[in-house]
This record gives structure tokens, C-alpha cells and sequence, in this order.
């Protein structure tokens, strides 16, 4: 039995940077587990779209296919827009859709490597406050989870962590940035918890302006393309389960 096709699903935007760097990804993905198959579609803005992509696997006579939302919290596009056009799909498909990548300790790890890239050492953690800056979502789940994360990252040793949101919702990254200057770490940083740029992470880069150390976007890190085939694994294991039943 063959494994079902990985379709990684991408929001899309209008900014090159981010298809950009969503391939960028997906080419670690396939390295990283080589057989494989993995197809790329986008929501809105990009192409292939999510549709298109569903239709030409079904031409094909592809079964199985599990959907990944490219996605680092369950808000609006998780839980309404991926099942809406996943629905539509032909209907001699098997789809299951995947979870979102996070959170994980994976996408924490990713976190540090960015800001390490950045300049920071492991000996700055004492010193050094940072702003968690995502993209902000209307959906309190969202919100509580970014804001959990910023609590538990805070234990791994930073002298503190606050989450900041560029749009939807507050606080803002520069906030955020004045609130640690206030707290008195010694320098602060900024993390962006996005994977690609665009609009809003360009929003975060502008609030982060008086902060000592800005690190990239989380793109095509290691740990993000682990996670991504951890929920790859995790969505597929019913129907292995099933197959030895």
C-alpha cells in the first residue's frame, strides 16, 4: 500500500517572499523523506490552488491524500476555510486532514535557532527578554495558545517572554518591546512566530524597530519540516491501523 499524498496547504499572498518560501520548505520536506509525495496548493493568491491541485491528483487516480495546513495556530483558515475546500475535493478521494504544526517543541527549538542566527548565544538567555510577535487571530483559542507558549518558553531560561500580535489582536510588537525595557532586561529581542514573510510579519519588523536583536521568519527551518511530517505521521496512522486490523 502505497502512503497517501502529502498536501502541504499554504495560505497565499500577494508578496513573492512568501510562495518563495514556502517551497523553500517543502523542498526540505522531500529531503527529509525521500519516496514521498508532496504537492503544494494555496488558498487564495497563488498558485496551484488547493482545488486545482485535488482535481489533478484525482485525474491521476491518487486515492489517498492527506491535507496539511501550513498553519502555526487552529484559528479561521483550520477550522473553516481547509475542511470547506477539502470537501469539495472529487469524491473518489481519501482525504484526512492533518492538525496544524503547533504548537511544539519543535517550533520553540526553531524559535531559538532563528534567534541564535540572529547573534544571541545560549549565555544571553539570562539578560535578554523576548517578544513572541505572531500574526494575531479573532479566535480566543488561538490567542490563549500563543500566549501559553509564551509562558512555558519563558521557563526554558529568558529573563521574560511576552506574546505580541500584529493585527486582531492585542499587544502590539513594539509594546511589547517598551514592556521588557521597562521590566529591565538587558536587551530585548523579537522572534518572529510566522513562517513567512508578508504584510503582517513586515507589520512585526516595523514594530521590532527598537528592540537589540530581530530574528527571521521560521521558514524552511529544520524542526518546522520535522513537525510538518510528525503531523503527517499522525494523520495517516488511523488508516495504518486500520490495514493491520
Amino acid at each position: 500500500m502505497s502512503d497517501p499524498v502529502l498536501l502541504v496547504i499554504a495560505h497565499g499572498s500577494r508578496d513573492p517572499r512568501h510562495a518563495a518560501t514556502v517551497h523553500a520548505l517543502v523542498r526540505r520536506v522531500r529531503a527529509r523523506r525521500p519516496g514521498l509525495r508532496v504537492e503544494t496548493g494555496f488558498l487564495e493568491f497563488n498558485l496551484p490552488s488547493v482545488s486545482g491541485v485535488l482535481k489533478s491528483l484525482a485525474a491521476e487516480g491518487v486515492r489517498d491524500v492527506v491535507g496539511l495546513p501550513l498553519l502555526l495556530n487552529r484559528a479561521f483558515h483550520a477550522k473553516s476555510d481547509i475542511p470547506a475546500v477539502l470537501r469539495a475535493a472529487p469524491p473518489r478521494l481519501r482525504i484526512r486532514q492533518a492538525e496544524v504544526l503547533g504548537p511544539s517543541p519543535l517550533l520553540t527549538a526553531a524559535l531559538e535557532r532563528r534567534l541564535y542566527e540572529a547573534g544571541l548565544t545560549p549565555g544571553d538567555k539570562s539578560s535578554t527578554g523576548v517578544v513572541l510577535a505572531s500574526a494575531g487571530s479573532t479566535d480566543p483559542e488561538a490567542i490563549a495558545v500563543i500566549a501559553e507558549i509564551a509562558r512555558e518558553w519563558r521557563r526554558s531560561g529568558w529573563c521574560a517572554v511576552r506574546p505580541a500580535f500584529a493585527s486582531a489582536s492585542l499587544p502590539r510588537t513594539e509594546d511589547a518591546v517598551r514592556e521588557l525595557r521597562d521590566l529591565g532586561c538587558g536587551r530585548v529581542a523579537v522572534a518572529p512566530y510566522v513562517l513567512a514573510p508578508g504584510f503582517l510579519p513586515d507589520r512585526i519588523v516595523r514594530g521590532a524597530a527598537a528592540a537589540d536583536v530581530l530574528a527571521d521568519v521560521l521558514g524552511p527551518a529544520p524542526e518546522v519540516a520535522r513537525v510538518l511530517l510528525e503531523r503527517y505521521d499522525e494523520a495517516r496512522m488511523p488508516a495504518l491501523a486500520a490495514v493491520g486490523a
